[in-house]
């Protein structure tokens, strides 16, 4: 089932809390909606499985224009970030529940919880209590409902988001399992962005009502649009800077710790203009030879250093007074510690130049 947002607004009296939402979602896709709190993600997925009204524009599913149609009518199966399960009902009877309601026989019901009981692995639970459960258990039970009533889209809001470490890393697995078997169209909504690059065939960034950036984890990361989303999605060094010259492809800027060339840029930019800069942590070389020289070199002084068995994460200080995070894997031998001096060069494909935060919003 393909899924098209056409200029969706959603108004709350003067609150416009989502802004002109422009979105196809391709038919088989794990799609994640990622975004802060109060970004208007969830309104969003509320407005596809038509628990909230739109406002303004159209939704269409396969071409068809869904936006008045009632939720009953739209085929939605929908994971709360709570489960909303029965506590009295057993885990067949949770999932028989919604058949029921749509008056299916009795052989066509039993056929599909075997079926989604065997999907979600959750056969030898059929005869237990939600409180007789662990959480993943219970994530699990909440999804083989939802599938139960085969549905052309299914929804999940942070689904993930009440179960520890070790349980979220293991329904991931889980989940990107069952979409493969079931092949059916995900919209999932998280502020998790490990889960968003880790799980999704495409990811839309929201922030503050406006839909930001639409792109694979992988563009997301290496490429993203704006400061917020560099900042977003995953760690990164926000540096304040001026351009200093532009030649073809190629920029110069300022930094307070001396001159950068970049090759990487989110839009054109003349002399002149503020811009923020990229860094991520893992981008950053230091010279551990003490060389003196590189692409990019300027000069730091250890703030501190943590070692983390597969890893050292540096804080270094600039000669300009800004704190840059530095992440290695396999680090080698070195003699470095608090106070140390420390060279660093980093790529100029590595510097991704983008528009400053204060320029507008989303950025």
């Amino acid at each position: 089932m393909e899924v098209v947002f056409k200029g969706i607004f959603k108004r709350y009296g003067q609150v416009t809390a989502v802004h002109n939402l422009n979105l196809t979602i391709e038919k088989g896709a794990l799609h994640f909606l990622l975004g802060p709190s109060g970004c208007g993600k969830t309104t969003t997925l509320r407005m596809l499985a038509g628990l909230e009204p739109v406002s303004e524009g159209q939704l269409f599913f396969n071409g068809k224009d869904v936006t008045k149609q009632p939720a009953v009518e739209r085929g939605i199966g929908m994971v709360f970030q709570n489960y909303a399960l029965w506590p009295h009902m057993t885990v067949y009877k949770n999932i028989e529940y919604g058949l029921k309601l749509r008056k299916l026989s009795k052989v066509e019901i039993k056929r599909r919880i075997d079926d989604v009981m065997d999907i979600t692995r959750l056969t030898q639970y059929a005869d237990r209590l939600p409180g007789q459960l662990s959480g993943g258990q219970q994530q699990r039970v909440a999804l083989a409902r939802a599938l139960a009533i085969r549905p052309n889209v299914l929804l999940l809001d942070e689904p993930l988001s009440n179960l520890d470490a070790k349980l979220r890393m293991e329904m991931r697995d889980n989940i990107l399992r069952i979409h493969k078997e079931t092949g059916i169209t995900t919209l999932y909504v998280t502020h998790d962005q490990r889960e968003a690059l880790s799980m999704g065939t495409s990811v839309s960034v929201m922030h503050a009502g406006h839909l930001i950036q639409t792109d694979t984890p992988r563009t997301l990361y290496t490429t993203p649009k704006t400061a917020f989303i560099a900042g977003f999605i995953g760690e990164t060094n926000a540096v304040d800077a001026v351009v200093e010259a532009v030649n073809g492809p190629e920029v110069t800027v300022k930094t307070t710790f001396g001159l950068l060339r970049s090759t990487h840029q989110s839009e054109t930019f003349k002399v002149g203009d503020k811009v923020s800069l990229s860094l991520r942590p893992e981008a950053i070389h230091i010279d551990w030879n003490h060389k003196g020289i590189g692409e990019n070199y300027f000069k730091t002084n250890v703030e501190y250093l943590t070692y983390l068995g597969e890893s050292e994460q540096f804080l270094l200080r600039t000669n300009g007074g800004h704190c840059l995070k530095v992440n290695f894997y396999h680090a080698p031998e070195h003699d470095f510690g608090m106070g140390s001096d420390v060279g660093c060069t980093i790529d100029p494909s590595d510097v991704l130049v983008l528009p400053p935060l204060e320029t507008g919003l989303g950025t």
